[in-house]
């Protein structure tokens, strides 16, 4: 099994930041893409941004140039940095790691508990 345990959610004021980690453990052969989606009350989850192994990033329109994902060199902790926050960006945020368990096993999605981000107007 995977476990990714996301760490860094809060209260803060619009205009303020916020840096999200997240770290994947377990039986790990090696994580292809992993990313950031949030879920805000009565909405859908959606994509705020994704990391590939070789480093190609990928935004949601709404967080371009505020957010910005990075990821280690180890490859299994993902980062969110967030700046400019606005009280839209309100909503639980969640990591997910494609992940391959063993060398010839096929990947698959593992997803994170969430973390709550409330921003303030």
């Amino acid at each position: 099994q995977v476990q990714l345990v996301e760490s860094g959610g809060g209260l803060v004021q619009a205009g303020g930041s916020l840096r999200l980690s997240c770290a994947a453990s377990g039986s790990i052969y090696r994580i292809n893409v992993m990313g950031w989606h949030r879920q805000a009350p009565g909405k859908q989850r959606e994509l705020v941004a994704t990391i590939t192994t070789g480093g190609t990033t990928n935004y949601a329109d709404s967080v371009k140039n505020r957010f910005t994902i990075s990821r280690d060199n180890a490859k299994t902790t993902v980062y969110l940095q967030m700046n400019s926050l606005k009280p839209e960006d309100t909503a639980i945020y969640y990591c997910a790691a494609n992940t391959v368990q063993e060398r010839w096993s096929l990947p698959r999605d593992y997803w994170g508990q969430g973390t709550q981000v409330t921003v303030s107007s």
